[in-house]
Parts: C-alpha cells; structure tokens; sequence
C-alpha cells in the first residue's frame, strides 16, 4: 500500500504539507473562513493542503469549556467545507466505534496523542483503509512509538504518520527533542510537526490550557530543516478570542510570510 503521507510531497519536492485550521470546529461560518483562507495560500505556494478541526475536544481541562458541535453536526460541517472548497479533511477519533462513519467524510483519521496507545482505537481506525495520524504522547519517547507503529501495520495499513507534538517537561510545560524528527525518519516514518500543541502550557491557564504562541515561528523552522515530512498549525483570525487553544495558535494574517520562510527553509535542507 502506497503511504499516502509520502505522495503528498513526492512529486512538488522540496516540500511540505499542511495540517491546520482552528483547534475546533466553532461554527460553520469560522471554519469556511479559515479552510478558504489557507486553501488560497496554499495554492499560491504549491504546499499540499489538508484542513483540520476537531468536532469534540474530548480532553478539555475544565468540564465548562467548550468542546465542539459534537460528532454528527461536526462531521457535517466538515463534509460540507470539504465539497464546497474541494479541501481533504482530517480530524480526531475517541471510540473504536466512531472509526466507519468517520471515514465515510474524513480522507484521514486522527488518534489524539492521549490515546495514542489505545489498541482497539488504532485498530479500528486502520481497519478503515484511510491514511492514520498519530499523535505521539507527551509521555512518550519516539522509540516507544514502535509498538504503537506496529499495532497500526498489523492491519495491513500502511499509510501512517506520526505528529510529535512535545513531551512533558512539568509543571504545565512541555519540550521538543528535536533528534526525534530525525528517529522517525530513519523508521521510514512520516513524521509530521506540530508547531502550535508544541508551545502549549498544558493546563497552565488554571481551568484551561495557556501557551505561548511567539515560539511557533522558531520551532517551525526547526522541524522543517530537521527533516519533518508535514507541518501541523492551529490557526485562527484572532487567537485571543478563539473558543479553545488560542494562546498556541497562529494568527491567521501571519500564516502566508510563515509559511514562505518555511519553504526557503526546507529548499535548502
């Protein structure tokens, strides 16, 4: 089975590809906005594009924050940006059961890095036939990862990656080994970055999680020049007002200069 995550770039070399938009589906009209914006930026750079946004933040600090449309609207909402903009979906799975529908909108399944060693889940998901992502743990190494990848292969799918997101560091802070990246690579992984769950200060705002999104540029290109395949950002047009991550997200405005640095940098690495 040809991985799907290396066909994305094997024919636009040097590049990447992208995984973002906002940390949830907040509603329709936001959502469109940001698929739209990114689709045009995208286009213009030749960078791969897959839109992203979760329908249930299920591990939420505080039991009064917002979590999302829900299963059945979010997919919705995501299967109509996907027609409408002709854009690839991806989002988060939480139950084995939710594998079949979810596939029957989303081009490619996500485990979230909680239960990313959950084998019923991964199972599930693989069994589908879509591409997988996933998240590795922060309470993880990348070398424990395969037995994680193993799980995913015993399927026979083969078209699987692997987001490293930042390990826990303590004290609401989590730290990026960069020579992961590189250990990825040399599994004949796809590893994919992600820049904004990276410069998250896990419950670090008391009753949600805080961050720190003036380091995302930095280790953007860090990850880039390290070897990364793709690139995972949560954006949204004001961060400060966003319903879930805003602290770690990108403003939507500055995701076009990024992104051009980004590809200078992957043009020389």
């Amino acid at each position: 089975m040809t991985n799907f995550f290396f066909e994305l770039t094997k024919t636009r070399t040097p590049v990447f590809f992208l995984i973002a938009g906002p940390c949830v589906i907040e509603d329709y009209d936001t959502s469109f906005t940001i698929a739209e914006h990114l689709k045009s930026v995208t286009e213009k750079l030749s960078i791969p594009y897959i839109f992203k946004a979760s329908y249930d933040k299920a591990n939420r600090t505080s039991i009064q924050s917002f979590r999302g449309p829900g299963f059945d609207r979010g997919l919705e909402i995501l299967k109509q940006i996907k027609t409408e903009l002709d854009l690839p979906v991806i989002s988060d799975i939480h139950l084995p059961d939710q594998a079949k529908k979810a596939a029957d909108v989303l081009d490619i399944i996500q485990i979230p890095a909680f239960l990313c060693r959950q084998t019923d889940l991964i199972v599930a998901a693989c069994e589908t036939g879509k591409p997988v992502n996933i998240k590795k743990g922060q309470f993880l190494s990348p070398f424990d990862c395969k037995n994680i990848i193993g799980k995913a292969h015993s399927t026979g799918n083969k078209s699987i990656a692997i987001t490293e997101r930042g390990s826990s560091f303590g004290y609401n802070n989590l730290v990026v080994d960069f020579r992961g990246i590189q250990i990825f690579n040399e599994m004949d992984m796809p590893v994919i970055f992600d820049a904004t769950h990276s410069v998250q200060l896990p419950g670090g705002g008391g009753g949600s999680s805080a961050g720190e999104r003036q380091f995302v540029p930095t280790l953007s290109k860090a990850a880039i020049a390290a070897g990364a395949t793709g690139l995972f950002m949560e954006t949204h047009p004001d961060p400060d007002k966003a319903l879930c991550d805003g602290p770690n997200s990108m403003p939507l405005e500055q995701m076009e200069g990024l992104l051009t640095q980004l590809l200078a940098i992957k043009q020389v690495a």
